[in-house]
């Protein structure tokens, strides 16, 4: 007996020696993660103090290029610093408590031990959850890290170490994850960001041009009265409109990227990747449409698109999607309110009804081929008598 109890401290003892560098390793990640945002906050006060000081109080002679300068630079500048402190401090949306295995549930799925037998434990709690995206293998998809049934287009990030509602992708620029709870937000950054070194290279281009060209001489006093004379200005003046430049080339290709991405309403996970579906993936499952689709984003009162406050659409645990057949795996629902564009249902043989965004269907290849072949039957059919019809009028 005392043998046994003078051991228990031995071995709590090894097992917190062991946690520890892993608990040290882990603070000392999430400090270095922070780097890339301790970067672009002082280039960002940098430029503010080039601009603003060097710039237009000691280099722009004229007061009202002054004054309209300043007004419209503080303007992108507020706009620019809320998106990034709002995609930033956001946190990320995870599953809620409805995503877990219940307590009965979770003990027999961790004490099968064959696949087969964990997927029907899954299937047996996901016949009550909007779920209708599968793994390649066509599974319901678990996180084993964080204990629950991932809702459709929830994905596990490696750096945040949790599920994320809508995933897009992790960040190092923000230190955060881009999802459902922030990706107006991100939009906005970028979008911001982007007007913000465009308007600084187009302000700062004559200038830049001049102190370039005009007053490269070592003497001010040699340099024409209508240019500028050589001061301390000048680095600001000419590293600023490089900064802005580069900055602008490599923003604009990203926020082109994502601006298409929103239009299709997909995330950059499903652009390399299509979501799963039970009748196979389908890039565009998710897609209602160019109007809907922005709408799902940037929500439905348009005052509010051009500002980081949350006004996406849903909940982030179900989505709609495009009109679909009745799953014999889920109840049926009442209609979707709103309906879909007619752009997402283009082509469609017969017309099917829109659910409800918490029970969705993505409609079935087999289905449409069906419809296909159904046309092309009675158009061959109707070709037919047709013939057969000129045929006897012939004869007469």
């Amino acid at each position: 007996m005392d043998g046994s109890h003078l051991s228990l401290p031995v071995f709590y003892s090894q097992g917190r020696g062991k946690m520890a560098p892993t608990h040290v390793l882990r603070c000392c990640q999430r400090g270095l993660a922070w780097i890339p945002v301790i970067f672009i906050a002082l280039v960002v006060c940098w430029s503010y103090y080039a601009y603003v000081v060097e710039l237009c109080l000691f280099t722009i002679p004229s007061t009202l290029e002054k004054v309209v300068y300043l007004a419209v630079f503080h303007v992108s500048f507020i706009m620019f610093v809320w998106s990034y402190w709002k995609t930033i401090f956001t946190r990320p949306s995870t599953p809620s408590k409805e995503f877990c295995l219940p307590k009965t549930e979770k003990e027999q799925y961790e004490k099968e031990q064959r696949p087969e037998n964990q997927q029907e434990i899954l299937k047996r709690v996901a016949t009550s959850l909007p779920l209708y995206t599968r793994t390649g293998a066509g599974a319901i998809r678990y996180c084993d890290r964080c204990q629950v049934i991932k809702p459709d287009r929830c994905h596990h990030c490696s750096a945040c170490d949790m599920c994320v509602l809508k995933m897009d992708h992790h960040c190092p620029w923000v230190n955060n994850c881009v999802g459902f709870s922030n990706y107006k937000f991100f939009i906005l950054f970028l979008t911001y960001s982007l007007v913000y070194c465009l308007f600084i290279a187009a302000s700062v281009l004559q200038y830049f041009i001049k102190f370039w060209t005009l007053c490269r001489r070592k003497s001010a006093e040699n340099c024409p009265k209508s240019d500028l004379p050589e001061s301390h200005a000048k680095f600001h003046v000419l590293f600023l409109f490089f900064v802005a430049a580069m900055f602008c080339i490599s923003i604009l290709s990203l926020f082109t990227y994502h601006l298409w991405l929103v239009g299709k309403n997909r995330s950059t996970i499903e652009a390399f990747r299509a979501p799963v579906f039970r009748n196979g993936p389908d890039k565009n499952g998710f897609s209602l449409g160019f109007s809907k689709n922005i709408a799902q984003v940037f929500g439905d009162q348009k005052l509010y698109w051009l500002l980081p406050v949350f006004t996406s659409q849903g909940d982030g645990f179900s989505f709609p999607t495009r009109l679909v057949t009745v799953d014999p795996e889920q109840p049926t629902e009442c209609l979707q309110p709103g309906g879909l564009d007619k752009s997402a249902v283009e082509g469609s043989a017969e017309q099917t009804t829109p659910l409800s965004e918490s029970q969705n269907r993505l409609l079935g290849n087999d289905y449409q081929i069906e419809e296909d072949h159904k046309d092309t039957d009675n158009l061959k059919s109707g070709l037919k008598r047709e013939r057969d019809e000129s045929s006897v009028v012939l004869c007469l």
